[in-house]
């Protein structure tokens, strides 16, 4: 399976698309939208818009997704099967207060 996942290096909803590709043990490419702007280009091309995360499995894009929605994913088309194993970070939430205060640090501008 090729995964390319689109993600923000600190935010909530990127961490739990991390966390599921961990609890699968999947390999993914993490790919860094905030520092590159040619990786938020090409996610928003082929996506069809600005919101991430964004992964791509095998071809098909899932826009806008969080872990939860990922892990759904997989299991709906048999790609992985049902694991007990246990995440330590919510699947499904935004940034915390501390996510927020380090992308405050550094603020990118594209536009």
């Amino acid at each position: 399976m090729k995964i390319k996942a689109y993600l923000k290096p600190h935010c909530g909803w990127s961490n739990g698309v991390r966390a599921i590709m961990g609890k699968y043990q999947l390999e993914f490419e993490d790919i860094d939208i905030i520092n590159n702007r040619a990786n938020y280009e090409e996610m928003v091309r082929k996506s069809g818009q600005p919101l991430s995360p964004c992964v791509e499995i095998d071809g098909v894009m899932l826009a806008d997704i969080s872990g939860e929605e990922v892990e759904n994913y997989l299991q709906a088309n048999n790609l992985v099967k049902a694991s007990g194993a246990k995440v330590d970070i919510a699947l499904n939430t935004g940034c915390s207060a501390e996510e927020h205060e380090k992308m405050a640090a550094k603020p990118v501008r594209f536009f």
